[in-house]
């Protein structure tokens, strides 16, 4: 069923699973959008992981992308009414609760009406934090972009592998000033390079992230699915599922120590507080009405042109003026 105008969840996040290898895959299938997930999608993709969690057949988890790209972030045109007072708009379907039930949503002056849903997106079920959760071994394939949601996946990963041309970030840091897996971000990149991050807004290169520990393997292009392939192998064949589900719940153990769930719920109450932000910067990009009427491309792209080429978030950009 097309919402929208956009395509359906099952044409979007691919599943596939090997049970003599016990390797699945979900793969992200829209190239010509930079792959990004539509609110469906990434349902499904938590509810996907969900199955991949629960299957005997499956000991690894390979996630991917179709195309040129990991992907560039959620569909932020379909979440647009959101910002810019569109009256017929609603986030029940982002709670899993279409049209049509019997429930009313905060209004949009009340603390409550961002703030839900914020909170809602430290639950794994809403596919922010779904890898976090799952008790198996997960391998991120990055390659071009890995911005916004797609970085969120890149935290929660046990395993990144990424080609050379990868670039890890998430431009919220430049129009809103944080995002849902901040705590998880710094635990894995180091306090000292994720401020970096946060406050220039620039993305870091694989070799750079490889450099701070967050990537575990930069290969070429070309290398990249067979580099991949021999880490969900070795991953696979290593030691048995109930080994793996045991060191998986002594990490998560760890994890919890460093207060990962914490960090959720402070990030989720961070971002409830974007309509109390003032915005008192000439000319800069931020998520509201205007941004979204200029196009949220053109914005991101003339907003790209006040930084340095090598800071730059798109790929054309960072070739222009050097």
């Amino acid at each position: 069923m097309e919402q929208r105008g956009r395509p359906d969840a099952e044409s979007i996040v691919l599943y596939e699973k090997d049970a003599a290898s016990k390797i699945a895959t979900i793969t992200l299938d829209r190239p010509g959008a930079l792959n990004a997930p539509t609110i469906a999608a990434r349902h499904r993709f938590a509810d996907l992981v969900h199955r991949a969690n629960v299957d005997d057949d499956v000991r690894v988890l390979v996630i991917r992308g179709e195309g040129d790209h990991l992907g560039s972030g959620a569909d932020l045109p379909e979440m647009a009414g959101m910002f810019n007072g569109d009256p017929d708009y609603s986030v029940l379907p982002e709670m899993r609760l279409p049209e049509g039930h019997d429930v009313r949503y905060p209004p949009r002056d009340s603390y409550r009406y961002l703030a839900t849903l914020t909170q809602y997106y430290a639950n794994g079920e809403a596919g922010l934090r779904s890898l976090q959760d799952f008790r198996k071994i997960s391998i991120l394939e990055v390659k071009g972009y890995c911005y916004g949601w797609h970085f969120y996946q890149a935290a929660d990963a046990d395993i990144v592998i990424a080609s050379e041309d990868a670039l890890f970030g998430h431009s919220a840091f430049r129009y809103v000033g944080w995002a849902a897996r901040q705590w998880q971000w710094i635990t894995t990149m180091g306090l000292r390079k994720f401020q970096e991050m946060v406050f220039t807004g620039r993305p870091f290169t694989a070799a750079e992230m490889r450099a701070c520990q967050f990537v575990n393997s930069v290969v070429p292009r070309a290398e990249l699915e067979a580099e991949t392939l021999k880490y969900a192998r070795a991953c696979a064949r290593n030691r048995p599922t109930d080994t793996i589900v045991l060191q998986k719940t002594f990490f998560e153990i760890y994890k919890q120590k460093q207060g990962e769930y914490m960090g959720s719920i402070l990030a989720a109450w961070l971002e409830s507080m974007l309509p109390q932000v003032k915005d008192d910067l000439a000319g800069g990009i931020a998520v509201n009405a205007e941004t979204f009427e200029r196009g949220l491309a053109a914005a991101v792209r003339d907003n790209d042109a006040d930084f340095p080429p090598d800071w730059r978030l798109s790929l054309r950009g960072r070739r222009q003026n050097r």
